[in-house]
């Protein structure tokens, strides 16, 4: 596992504002890790951005973080899969945490603690909840940088075609096949969907789509009240 090549996908949405932001931050030089963009119909500049940056971009025929992820997991050449959101930024010492990790057995899986880039003491609750339900539940979400090797990713069919809450059924997949794995290190995301909506407003409507989720809702529908009908980004 120690020679293993790492693929990081990343889906992005009209991210135009923070790609280059994203990018310039992964170190591009590390030996055997590749970056994968794959775009779900940017209207703004995040395509030419990506492209300027020489990272190798796809473009999905159909938009939906899901089909982009798989799409990018299609594409991808490494053993290891790491799935990022744009607005998250990984560890400097990345590659060694998920190596070493996914080493150890019966781990199957794993991701990252959460730590959110603002100075808001109400925040440090809201990880400290965070980091607890994903150590406790073995539940991590998507903003927690999920990793998992590559034939692992590819024996359980890969993200369910959701509109939302596809990390939570992959991670529902996983856990019947082994351990998984919550690193000591955080990831650091960005503050902005707390900022938008209120951090109330936005953890009181993350936990009633998951009780909605659990009481046979429709997953398209959660995905319009999640998003209120609008477009947003890849979160």
């Amino acid at each position: 596992m120690t020679s293993a090549k790492i693929s990081i996908i990343i889906p992005v949405f009209n991210e135009a504002t923070i790609i280059l932001d994203s990018l310039h931050k992964l170190d591009r030089s590390k030996d055997n890790v590749e970056i994968i963009v794959i775009d779900g119909g940017s209207k703004d500049k995040t395509i030419e951005l990506v492209r300027s940056t020489g990272v190798n971009l796809i473009l999905s025929p159909t938009p939906g973080r899901a089909k982009q992820m798989n799409l990018g997991a299609a594409k991808a050449t490494g053993d290891i899969l790491l799935f990022l959101h744009a607005d998250t930024h990984l560890p400097a010492n990345f590659p060694i945490i998920v190596k070493k990790i996914l080493e150890r057995s019966p781990v199957v899986a794993g991701a990252f603690e959460l730590a959110i880039d603002s100075q808001d003491l109400r925040l440090r609750w809201l990880e400290k909840m965070v980091n607890w339900r994903s150590r406790f539940f073995s539940l991590p979400y998507g903003d927690q940088a999920i990793f998992l090797p590559t034939k692992v990713f590819q024996e359980v069919g890969g993200f369910p075609d959701l509109p939302i809450m596809e990390d939570f059924e992959l991670m529902r997949k996983l856990k019947s096949r082994g351990q998984i794995a919550i690193a000591t290190t955080s990831v650091l995301t960005s503050p902005r969907r707390w900022q938008k909506l209120g951090i109330f407003r936005t953890t009181l409507i993350n936990q009633l789509i998951v009780i909605g989720y659990f009481l046979g809702i429709s997953p398209h529908k959660l995905a319009s009240w999640y998003r209120g009908d609008r477009v947003v980004s890849s979160k």
